[in-house]
């Protein structure tokens, strides 16, 4: 038998329409919305797939979330990296169990959560946020969604003054000039390692590009864009959905070289 779904875990509340709800569950608890109430009680020692109906006769599904159904419905006062862009990342900088990895720019931590778990308990993530409120802000998300997590470390701190990590495997930026922190990613990158950068706009590429080649050491970088477009599919109706999730960012990419003697 599958583990009971247990008090103080946040559940997953899909209704008829597909519209999702997160919802940490306590003992005498209420879910609340448009469709009435819902105990948490009935969920509770319950198992995870099953159906529960509302105090006005509407079915949800009750599943453990995905960690993109939480980023999607995750509170937030400012624009997260999407799941379509962090599955990417993560493929794209090859995060791996072990790695150690610097992250520069955290945001509400949407893609520091993936990079936690990407890493392992074996690795190591150390993010640099500039912002109180941002670094406040992440804290709370990764305590709240994914509990301890000792391999994390983060600083208030400006990377652009200098990361202090060294042979790091990979770094993973998302500020709005990347290209200013690239002195800084040279030095603390391994020989090989891989420096990836989110950027909303195509300024920003030539001008990420243009500071690649002025540091130098760097190699193969490579700008790209990833489009997810779902389909329809119910009946005899099979077609692209009317809206999709498009443009959101562009993921370039390099490797640095080896500066040493041939």
């Amino acid at each position: 038998m599958a583990d009971r779904i247990k008090a103080g875990e946040i559940v997953l509340l899909v209704d008829r329409k597909g519209r999702e709800f997160l919802v940490r569950l306590e003992p005498g608890g209420r879910f609340h919305s448009h469709h009435g109430y819902v105990e948490h009680d009935e969920i509770l020692e319950g198992p995870e797939g099953r159906m529960v109906t509302s105090s006005r006769g509407h079915e949800f599904h009750v599943f453990r979330p995905t960690l993109g159904q939480i980023i999607l419905n995750m509170p937030r006062r400012a624009q997260v990296i999407y799941p379509k862009d962090i599955g990417t990342i993560l493929l794209w900088a090859d995060i791996f169990p072990g790695a150690t990895v610097v992250e520069v720019g955290t945001g509400y931590g949407a893609l520091t959560m993936a990079l936690i778990r990407a890493v392992g308990p074996t690795g190591r993530l150390i993010s640099y946020e500039i912002r109180e409120d941002f670094h406040r802000a992440v804290q709370e998300t990764v305590r709240r969604y994914l509990g301890p997590s000792p391999q994390w470390t983060l600083h208030l701190q400006d990377a652009g003054k200098g990361i202090k990590e060294r042979d790091v495997d990979r770094i993973v930026v998302d500020v709005a000039e990347p290209w200013t922190l690239l002195p800084a990613v040279k030095e603390a990158l391994r020989p090989g390692g891989i420096a990836l950068f989110f950027t909303a706009n195509a300024l920003q590429v030539k001008s990420l590009h243009d500071g690649l080649d002025q540091v130098g050491g760097f190699a193969l970088a490579e700008t790209f864009e990833t489009l997810l477009r779902p389909w329809h599919v119910k009946g005899l109706s099979v077609r692209p959905v009317h809206r999709m999730t498009a443009h959101t960012g562009f993921i370039t990419t390099a490797r640095r070289r080896w500066d040493g003697p041939e």
